[in-house]
C-alpha cells in the first residue's frame, strides 16, 4: 500500500476564497500591500492544510537505489512520504506535455523515475501537518544512490556545444573577406557567469482541494491560465476543475513563467489525499531551477578608419541540461543596433548535468549586449573615436536582421539627451586621466535594444448601475505596476472617472491574457483594455440612442465619454444611467486584440543609452558606482512614475550584473555553493549611487494604438557593460570576464 492511501479527508469548501479573491483585486490592494495584508501564494488560510516539503537530492548525475521514509513516517503528524516508487498515476509523463515557455526537448518531471538528472532535484516529498515538522521529517528521509559521472562547467564541454535550435539570422555579405582586408580589427572574448533570479516571495503553491474534486491554486505565476494548462493536462483533469489565482506575485523576473515543480508536487499530494496541501520552496530551493546561463562570447569586429563598421562577427555558447536546449536571443542584437553590410552571427549550446535554464529580465539581450557594447568601446578606443560618435557614425535606420525600417527609433536623442544630463562632453577620453583623490574616475557608456512586442489578448469591461467600471484579464502583476496602468488606460478609454474604476487580474477564469514577460503587458493586455472599453462606448452609445432624444442619430465621434457622462454638445447623461435602461446587469463588451496588420512592414523596438561614472580605488581595487544616467526610448509612457521605477531597478539589477552576481559551482560535486541571499551577492544602498531616468519623447502609431511599447526589460539592457567601459576609463584595464571583482583588477 502507497504510504499516503491509508490517509483520506474529503475536505469542505472554501468559503473564504471569493471574499479574499475579491478584497485583493478591489480599490483596497494598494493599502493591502502596504500594510503587510495582501496575500502570497502560501499565505492563503485554509482549515486543516497539509503543508509539503521538497526532499532535494544530493548529487549531479546517478540512480535513486533506496529511499528509507520509516523514520519520517514514524513522527507523529507526518502523513504521507511520496517519492517515484509510490506517486499516483500522473496522466502525462508518459508523454509529457510542455507548458507555454518551455523550452524545445523533454520537460522535467518531478518524482518520475530513478533517475538523478541534477544536484537538487526533488526525490520526495513530505507531507505533514504543519511547515516546522514536513522540514525536519525531511531531514529524516534518508535516500541512497547509485552516483554517475557528472559535467557541470561549461568551460570543459564548450567545444562540444552543437548549433542552437532557433533561427539565427542568415550570414549577409563577406564577413571573412571584409573583416580580413579592413583598416582595423578588434578580436575579443567575454564571459558571463550564472545568475539565479531571487524574488522576495520563493516560489509557493496553496492547492485548495474542493468536495467535488476540483481545485483552487494560489501559485507563485507570471501567467495563471499558463498554470492552469499545465496541471490540467499533466493530470488529465477537466479545464473546469482547475482555477489559478495570483492576485499578488512578489517578483518575479522570468522565474514564474513556467509552473516550477512545487506546482505539479502540491497538485500530486492534494489529488492522492484528497486534501488541500501547500507546497513551498526554501530559499536555498530557489537555486534549484531556472537561472540566468553561463555563456562565452567571442566578438570580432573590422571597421575603416573613419570608425565605419565593415565586418561584425558575433558567436556564443551557452549552457543548457541533457533534457531540454534552452535557447535566447544572445547574438541577434549585433545584426540590428548597428548598420554592417557583413555579418555572421552563431549561438551553440552544451548540456550539462543541470537544470535547463530560464528567461531572466532581458533574456539574451542583457548577455548579448555586454559582448556587443564592451567590443564597440574597445573598437572606439582603438580608433581614438569617442564613443558616442563611432555610434552615431554606424546608427542603423533599419533592422537589418529582418531588412525593415524601425516603426519609430529615438536612439540618437537617447544619446544627445542622456550626454547633456551627464556632462558627457568634459569627459578626458585618456585612461586614468580622471581621479578625485585616491579615487580614480571612469566614465562609460552603452546603448541597448529590446523588442517591443505585441500578443494576442482579450478583456472584459462591465460597467454596473452605480456607474462603477469593473475591467479584467487573466494577466498578473509582478510588481510592474500592472494594476495602475490597466486602471489608467480604462479610465481614459472609457470616460468614466479613476476612482470608479477597478481592474481585476490574476485569475485563470477571466478573459485569456499571455504570460506577463517580455515587456508586452501594456502592449497586448492595455490593448485589449483599451478596445473593450471602445467597445462598451459603443454598447453605451445605442442605449442613449434610444433612450435620450438629444443622442439619436448621433455617432461615435460626434460624442464626448467624459467623468462618468455622455456629452453631445450641451447634453448630458450619466453613463450609470444608461447602464440601468441597457436591460443589462451589468452591460458588458469583450474583445481580443492583436497585433496590427500595419505593424508587419515594421521592425518594432525600444532602445536606450546608458551613461556611467564609477569611482575606483586604486589601492584596493574597490569599485563603486557613483551615478547612472539612463536614457530609454518607449514610445508613449502611461505612468512615467511607475516607468521610472522599472528603469531603476534595472539600472541596480545591470550593476549586479556588472559588479556583484555569480552563482559559485563546485564542479567536483555539481552544486551551487552560494545557494542562498547571504553569500549570493546582489547590490544593496551602499553599493548604488544617484541614478537619473530620462524618456525622451518618441511618437510610434504604428506599434500599436497606445504608442507604447512597454519599459521592464530595456532597463538593465546595456548596464553592466557601460560599467565595464568605466572601469576601463578609469583604471586603463580591461576586464572581460564578469562580474568585475577586485581581485581582477587588483
Amino acid at each position: 500500500m502507497p504510504h499516503w492511501a491509508a490517509h483520506r479527508w474529503e475536505g469542505k469548501p472554501d468559503e473564504r476564497f471569493e471574499q479574499i479573491h475579491r478584497a485583493a483585486t478591489g480599490p483596497g490592494r494598494r493599502l493591502a500591500q502596504v500594510t503587510g495584508q495582501a496575500r502570497y501564494a502560501a499565505e492563503y488560510p485554509e482549515d486543516g492544510l497539509l503543508h509539503g516539503s521538497v526532499v532535494s537530492g544530493g548529487v549531479a548525475r546517478g540512480r535513486v537505489l533506496r529511499i528509507d521514509a520509516s523514520r519520517a513516517l514514524a513522527l507523529p503528524g507526518v502523513v504521507a512520504v511520496i517519492d517515484h516508487t509510490n506517486r499516483p498515476r500522473i496522466a502525462s509523463y508518459d508523454e509529457p506535455y510542455q507548458d507555454a515557455d518551455a523550452a524545445e526537448g523533454s520537460p522535467f518531471r518531478p518524482l518520475y523515475n530513478d533517475q538523478v538528472l541534477y544536484s537538487g532535484q526533488p526525490l520526495a516529498l513530505v507531507v505533514a501537518e504543519n511547515l516546522e515538522l514536513a522540514r525536519y521529517a525531511g531531514s529524516l528521509v534518508d535516500i541512497e544512490y547509485e552516483i554517475q559521472d557528472h559535467q557541470t562547467d561549461l568551460a570543459i564541454l564548450q567545444n562540444e556545444a552543437h548549433p542552437a535550435p532557433a533561427e539565427l539570422p542568415k550570414p549577409r555579405g563577406n564577413f571573412q573577406g571584409e573583416y580580413a582586408s579592413a583598416a582595423l580589427n578588434v578580436d575579443v572574448s567575454y564571459s558571463t557567469p550564472i545568475e539565479h533570479h531571487n524574488p522576495m516571495e520563493p516560489h509557493a503553491s496553496t492547492v485548495l482541494y474542493q468536495p467535488d474534486g476540483s481545485l483552487h491554486i494560489h501559485d507563485k505565476t507570471q501567467g495563471t491560465q499558463n498554470c492552469q494548462s499545465y496541471v490540467q493536462k499533466v493530470f488529465g483533469l477537466e479545464k473546469e476543475q482547475v482555477r489559478v489565482f495570483a492576485a499578488f506575485v512578489g517578483g518575479a523576473f522570468g522565474s514564474g513563467l513556467r509552473p516550477q515543480y512545487q506546482l505539479p508536487l502540491a497538485v500530486m499530494a492534494a489529488l492522492a489525499l484528497k486534501r488541500s496541501v501547500r507546497v513551498s520552496l526554501t530559499r536555498q530551493q530557489m537555486f534549484t531551477f531556472g537561472y540566468r546561463p553561463r555563456t562565452f562570447q567571442h566578438l570580432r569586429l573590422g571597421a575603416a578608419a573613419n570608425g565605419r563598421l565593415l565586418a561584425l562577427a558575433h558567436s556564443a555558447v551557452g549552457q543548457t541540461s541533457r533534457f531540454e536546449d534552452f535557447t535566447e536571443h544572445v547574438v541577434e542584437w549585433s545584426g540590428m543596433l548597428y548598420h554592417c553590410d557583413n555579418v555572421e552571427l552563431t549561438y551553440k549550446l552544451a548540456p550539462l548535468d543541470v537544470y535547463t535554464p530560464l528567461d531572466m529580465r532581458a533574456p539574451g539581450a542583457a548577455l548579448g549586449l555586454i559582448g556587443l557594447e564592451c567590443a564597440m568601446d574597445e573598437l572606439a578606443c582603438a580608433l581614438a573615436i569617442d564613443p558616442i560618435q563611432l555610434r552615431l557614425i554606424n546608427y542603423s535606420e533599419r533592422n537589418e536582421n529582418e531588412g525593415k525600417p524601425y516603426s519609430s527609433k529615438a536612439l540618437r536623442e537617447c544619446y544627445a539627451e542622456g550626454a547633456r544630463r551627464f556632462g558627457w562632453d568634459r569627459r578626458n577620453p585618456e585612461p586614468r586621466s580622471m581621479r578625485e583623490g585616491r579615487q580614480l574616475v571612469g566614465w562609460g557608456m552603452a546603448g541597448g535594444v529590446w523588442e517591443a512586442m505585441q500578443q494576442k489578448a482579450s478583456a472584459r469591461a462591465s460597467l454596473d448601475a452605480n456607474g462603477n467600471l469593473t475591467v479584467s484579464s487573466a494577466t498578473t502583476d509582478i510588481g510592474t505596476g500592472t494594476y495602475t496602468v490597466m486602471t489608467q488606460i480604462a479610465a481614459e478609454a472609457s470616460g468614466v472617472s479613476l476612482d470608479n474604476v477597478t481592474f481585476v487580474l490574476g485569475d485563470s477564469s477571466l478573459p485569456t491574457a499571455p504570460l506577463q514577460g517580455g515587456s508586452f503587458t501594456v502592449s497586448s493586455v492595455g490593448t485589449a483594455v483599451q478596445q473593450a472599453c471602445e467597445a462598451l462606448k459603443e454598447k453605451l452609445l445605442a442605449v442613449a440612442r434610444q433612450a435620450c432624444p438629444a443622442f439619436s442619430g448621433a455617432t461615435i465621434e460626434q460624442v464626448t465619454f467624459a467623468d462618468g457622462q455622455l456629452r453631445l454638445g450641451e447634453a448630458r447623461v450619466a453613463l450609470a444611467e444608461l447602464a440601468q435602461h441597457s436591460g443589462e446587469t451589468p452591460l458588458q463588451a469583450e474583445v481580443t486584440a492583436g497585433p496590427d496588420d500595419k505593424r508587419q512592414a515594421y521592425a518594432t523596438a525600444t532602445h536606450s543609452a546608458v551613461f556611467v561614472e564609477v569611482r575606483v580605488d586604486e589601492d584596493l581595487g574597490t569599485v563603486k558606482v557613483h551615478r547612472v544616467v539612463s536614457a530609454i526610448a518607449a514610445g508613449r509612457v502611461i505612468n512615467p512614475k511607475t516607468a521610472r521605477s522599472q528603469i531603476l531597478g534595472g539600472v541596480v539589477w545591470g550593476v549586479g550584473m556588472a559588479l556583484h552576481e555569480e552563482t559559485l559551482t563546485d564542479h567536483a560535486l555539481g552544486r551551487h555553493m552560494n545557494h542562498n541571499l547571504a553569500e549570493y551577492h546582489v547590490p544593496v544602498n551602499a553599493d548604488i549611487g544617484d541614478i537619473e531616468v530620462v524618456f525622451v519623447e518618441e511618437q510610434d502609431d504604428i506599434v500599436n494604438a497606445l504608442g507604447s511599447k512597454g519599459v521592464g526589460e530595456i532597463g538593465i539592457v546595456g548596464v553592466a557593460a557601460a560599467v565595464a567601459n568605466a572601469i576601463y576609463h578609469a583604471t586603463g584595464k580591461r576586464v572581460r570576464e564578469f562580474p568585475i571583482t577586485l581581485d581582477k583588477l587588483l
